[in-house]
């Protein structure tokens, strides 16, 4: 278990250095796990999630938007079978804003998903990936709301530990499988360009953009153009 180094600080906090060994050695979901489940323990969370702000459907539930977290098993699916996440001022204020938030249940403005998913408090920190794609960090517990100073220290530690998580998790998914070429034609479509504008583009004849838009639709496992560009944003794959 990792386990947080006195730096010489009165309140003994997690500092980040202290684990950099770890986050150079983290390699996959498990490994990032273990250290964000450590930070929010040690600052007395007792649970963390990371949730993806970006959605291709127009009724995102929590259990799509999970990227990464420590829930109880099952809570996130019976959440979804009873309320309706994207309805949420949660949700809602982390898409309009990238301000750190404190939720709590005894707010006269609270937020219904608190007391549904059973916890008294939730900080929410947005932090984002080197594509520009947008996630949050959201720290669960029954603890009091953190002064300000440790409040800029979670910020800081969750986002410098996400950029890690970001280039060595989800910047580097496989791509579906896709080839440089497919790559290339799947960026010009996101971007509007018929296949005849893309043949031009890319110096082939449009037969050959048609045949390679066949193909990424099939490695997606979409069936239109515009499912395609979805799922590639979703899966960040594109940008």
């Amino acid at each position: 278990m990792l386990e947080g180094k006195d730096v010489g600080t009165s309140n003994n906090n997690w500092c980040v250095s202290d684990y950099y060994g770890e986050l150079s050695k983290a390699l996959n979901r498990v490994d990032f796990f273990r250290i964000f489940h450590a930070i929010a323990l040690k600052h007395k969370f007792d649970h963390f999630m990371i949730l993806k702000l970006f959605s291709d459907s127009a009724t995102p539930t929590l259990s799509d938007q999970l990227e990464l977290h420590d829930l109880p098993p099952g809570l996130a699916e019976e959440y979804d079978a009873r309320f309706s996440f994207g309805e949420s001022r949660l949700f809602k204020t982390l898409q309009d804003a990238t301000l750190p938030t404190k939720w709590t249940d005894n707010d006269t403005s609270k937020d219904l998903l608190m007391q549904q998913l059973g916890f008294e408090f939730a900080l929410c920190l947005p932090v984002h990936g080197a594509n520009g794609s947008r996630f949050a960090f959201i720290f669960l517990g029954d603890r009091d709301a953190p002064e300000l100073a440790e409040t800029q220290e979670l910020y800081y530690n969750a986002g410098y530990c996400f950029d890690f998580y970001f280039r060595n998790v989800l910047a580097n998914k496989k791509g579906m499988g896709l080839t440089a070429r497919e790559m290339e034609i799947l960026k010009w479509i996101s971007h509007g360009k018929t296949a005849s504008e893309i043949a031009l583009i890319v110096s082939v004849s449009e037969h050959t953009v048609n045949s390679h838009t066949a193909t990424i639709l099939k490695k997606l496992d979409v069936v239109n153009r515009t499912q395609m560009v979805a799922k590639a944003i979703r899966e960040q794959i594109i940008s």
